[in-house]
């Protein structure tokens, strides 16, 4: 017996979109006639069925967001959950989640799983791997197959979708000028998240911080890791080489480890050591002494990415422009920092 083609398996044959292969066969006007006749013999050379079921679920809305994020552990990503999930609730709508774990093969599992009709569209955070990799055709693929993306925090740029973001160079950028006009003149870099969107931006803000001031950097006081391992495996060294005043941390993994290693090694915080990293987790505020971060404002970005998809399948227009909203992020200024005299 023939096995039965689908649609995606037709499409890569022929060399055109999934997209372009339903509208073949359903004669839309769309399709120029040779390609129509391509596809619709090849679809029956191939015994190709259409799948009742899942084109019900197609025409309808299922009233079920997709979310996949990279790291539970993270609370970053368990506020903007909160968020999520507050209007999802509000406006009648379901949320199935799925954590890829940083890995790029869960990232696309996921994505086809959940893009078979049961869901109306995603929200999600790229992972490190995919970023890494730069490998962003699994999201091109779901996009052209009409089901519509939101990309939160971690974005490609070569993906044209609603995104959310914060303004990680600015808002590096305004740290490190604190830093500087409380008087601390040897700097620090850290980050264990190098290769991750958001980390480039930070670092681009920081360095932004030095040229607008007239100041030159020491190239020997930043310490920028792939892994939180890497990172671990380097701090030691970097301490018994340099003599700093002050650490900018573009993750919270490397602040926290800053402060402890500060402690350890002796120095009066913040007087001889001032610390300043991103995110805002429960260990920036149970420390002692407290840590001074940037808030992301994990729940407001979940709430307005909801938002916008919801906006997007709701309104069912097919090509409205894609949009990118910025949130504002805001410096908690704690124990680890001098004030501004």
């Amino acid at each position: 017996m023939k096995s039965k083609a689908t649609l995606k398996q037709i499409a890569k044959e022929l060399g055109v979109s999934v997209s372009t292969v339903s509208k073949a066969l359903n004669d839309s006007p769309e399709i120029s006639e040779p390609t129509k006749l391509r596809v619709q013999e090849y679809a029956k050379l191939k015994n190709y069925k259409p799948n009742v079921i899942g084109l019900n679920l197609k025409n309808r809305s299922t009233k079920t967001i997709g979310v996949i994020i990279p790291n539970i552990l993270n609370s970053f990503f368990a506020k903007v959950f909160t968020g999520i999930e507050k209007v999802a609730d509000e406006r009648g709508y379901k949320v199935i989640t799925c954590i890829s774990n940083e890995s790029l093969e869960k990232e696309i599992n996921a994505l086809e799983m959940l893009s078979n009709g049961t869901i109306d569209g995603f929200l999600l955070s790229i992972s490190e791997e995919a970023q890494k990799l730069q490998k962003f055709d699994h999201f091109k693929s779901i996009i052209n197959d009409g089901t519509p993306i939101v990309m939160f925090d971690r974005i490609a740029d070569e993906v044209n979708c609603d995104k959310v973001i914060v303004d990680d160079l600015e808002s590096a950028k305004h740290a490190t000028n604190h830093l500087l006009a409380t008087g601390c003149k040897r700097v620090a870099l850290f980050s264990a998240i190098a290769k991750l969107s958001v980390a480039q931006l930070r670092a681009k803000g920081f360095y932004k911080a030095f040229e607008e001031n007239g100041l030159k950097l020491d190239d020997n006081l930043v310490l920028v890791c792939e892994s939180a391992e890497e990172f671990d495996a380097k701090v030691d060294d970097f301490f018994s080489k340099n003599k700093i005043d002050a650490v900018f941390a573009l993750d919270e993994h490397a602040s926290v480890t800053a402060m402890k290693k500060g402690i350890k090694l002796g120095y009066k915080i913040p007087d001889e050591l001032s610390i300043i990293g991103f995110a805002d987790g429960v260990w920036s505020r149970r420390m002692t002494p407290s840590l001074s971060t940037i808030s992301q404002h994990g729940p407001e970005i979940g709430e307005v990415a909801t938002k916008l998809l919801i906006e997007r399948l709701e309104r069912k227009e097919e090509y409205a422009k894609y949009k990118t909203e910025i949130v504002k992020t805001e410096l908690r200024q704690r124990d680890s920092t001098k004030k501004i005299k």
